[in-house]
């Protein structure tokens, strides 16, 4: 079901038939809210029995379906925002205890949201260890910089050993933190949540999403 939240910011939540165990907020790629993820957002909540809520990256911007004009609109986003919405999307779960997970440019941005305290577990897939240039603008911070002053020990990252956005030395400096890293040795970027994608392992993937949810309600 689609919802505003009450910054006005769309997002996606769907409850179990059963009393959630808990609230699970995901932030998704840099594809933004589409069937994907409304097919996941139900999903996860089913077979976890969350009551699950992902959130559009790009609020009031209508970019297309093309990665060029989203990949340039990133520097625009503001970090405390995006937080914002995250928390919004926490609170409309109506659980106390709510996880975060994110994908790609929304792993980037779970490991930024370690900061705040309403995030019990956090799971990041991919997401980008090191601030691309490209996305450098004032309202973003360095993703290990966020992780730093906030809760790294919470953080679970799922990382592909052949992913060029997170390359040997951004995984050095990940695993010198307080985050617990997981490493999928043949994966390419993106490799677990879009089958679609030609980089999609089924077997990595459906690991991950096992440990993910081991991570989350442990």
């Amino acid at each position: 079901m689609r919802i505003t939240l009450p910054s006005g910011t769309e997002a996606e939540i769907v409850e179990p038939s059963t009393t959630p165990m808990m609230g699970l907020v995901i932030t998704p790629d840099i594809y933004g809210l589409r069937p994907l993820f409304d097919d996941m957002v139900a999903r996860l909540s089913l077979e976890w029995s969350m009551t699950v809520c992902a959130v559009e990256p790009f609020p009031g911007l209508d970019l297309g379906d093309e990665v060029e004009p989203r990949f340039a609109a990133v520097s625009g986003l503001d970090d405390d925002a995006h937080l914002r919405d995250l928390v919004e999307a926490a609170d409309a779960t109506r659980c106390d205890t709510v996880g975060l997970l994110g994908f790609c440019m929304g792993g980037m941005y779970c490991f930024k949201a370690a900061r705040s305290d309403r995030f019990a577990k956090i799971a990041a897939f991919y997401g980008m260890i090191t601030l691309p240039e490209a996305w450098a603008g004032d309202g973003h911070r360095g993703p290990l910089e966020t992780l730093a002053e906030g809760h790294a020990d919470r953080v679970l990252a799922i990382i592909g050993d052949l992913d060029t956005y997170t390359p040997p030395e951004d995984v050095a400096a990940l695993e010198a933190t307080a985050a617990t890293v997981v490493r999928y040795p043949n994966a390419e970027h993106g490799f677990a949540h879009a089958p679609d994608r030609p980089s999609h392992r089924p077997d990595d993937a459906a690991d991950a999403f096992a440990r993910t949810r081991d991570w989350l309600t442990s």
